[in-house]
């Protein structure tokens, strides 16, 4: 995508102080989005990225605010935030998510069985990865209805590690998140806002993962930057038609024209029997 080519478009993207909601914030702002980014747990990491945006000619402004998804007042602050500051809401990005660390750090090598999960630790996932996201599209739709455009975008992962033995619940979460997508293309259709899943492709490069893995493997990670071209792609007017679909971000080549990219990248939502 062209630098400006988002101008007068506004976005919001949950958990972006890091890791890929980080490199999908600044990505929007570099094409002209403006943005609002949320953070639950570190206000400091969040205000660090809105200060790094708007340097470059044509870049959006990001807008940093606390707020927790699992709460609904906090979803509607972000909606109305973005309104108030920016004059519109355009893109939802559903980024924040907690992820297996939260169980053991050491969830890689010594699996935690679901009966031997805490509940409350349980709830809490749950309650971010798959009501957050729930929370943060009731709270966005109604202006996006209102316009009959808009991009929700919810962040997913490989379906075989929702089937991996000892990640609950974080496998759950996202194999809900990837029900909530297709369903929610659905009830969507023919309005102008689509819905679709955007994930790395493999392990990327951010805090879920623990600090045991040695840097050898580290090197090997998904950079998060990964996201940001088909993110932009979704975000267009070319990809207007598309929706209930999951691009895999590793998959996109940069190289062919983005239509193309995308159709290598994509496949549908959700699992088809």
């Amino acid at each position: 995508m062209e630098q400006g080519q988002l101008a007068g478009k506004v976005a919001i993207v949950t958990g972006g102080g890091r890791g890929l909601g980080r490199a999908m914030a600044l990505g929007l702002a570099a094409a002209g989005a403006d943005v609002v980014i949320s953070s639950a747990s570190d206000p400091g990491e969040i205000r660090q990225v809105a200060g790094e945006a708007g340097q470059a000619p044509g870049a959006g402004r990001i807008l940093a605010v606390a707020a927790d998804v699992t709460r609904k007042e906090d979803c509607h602050q972000l909606v109305e935030q973005a309104v108030d500051t920016f004059g519109g809401l355009h893109i939802l990005v559903n980024n924040a998510g907690r992820g297996m660390t939260f169980i053991s750090d050491r969830f890689l090598t010594e699996p935690t069985r679901f009966w031997e999960v805490n509940p409350d630790t349980w709830r809490m996932i749950i309650d971010t990865n798959v009501n957050g996201p729930f929370l943060m599209a009731q709270a966005a739709v109604p202006h996006l209805l209102a316009q009959r455009w808009g991009r929700i975008i919810n962040i997913t992962m490989n379906h075989e590690t929702m089937r991996r033995a000892g990640f609950s619940p974080y496998g759950p979460s996202k194999a809900a998140l990837e029900s909530e997508t297709i369903i929610w293309a659905q009830d969507l259709a023919d309005t102008g806002i689509t819905v679709n899943g955007l994930l790395p492709g493999g392990a990327s490069a951010t805090g879920m993962i623990p600090a045991e893995v040695p840097e050898v493997v580290r090197q090997q990670l998904i950079q998060p930057d990964v996201m940001v071209p088909p993110l932009l792609w979704l975000t267009s007017q070319a990809a207007g038609a598309v929706t209930g679909k999951r691009l895999v971000a590793s998959r996109w080549n940069s190289a062919l024209p983005a239509a193309q990219a995308a159709q290598a990248a994509m496949a549908e939502a959700g699992w088809l029997i």
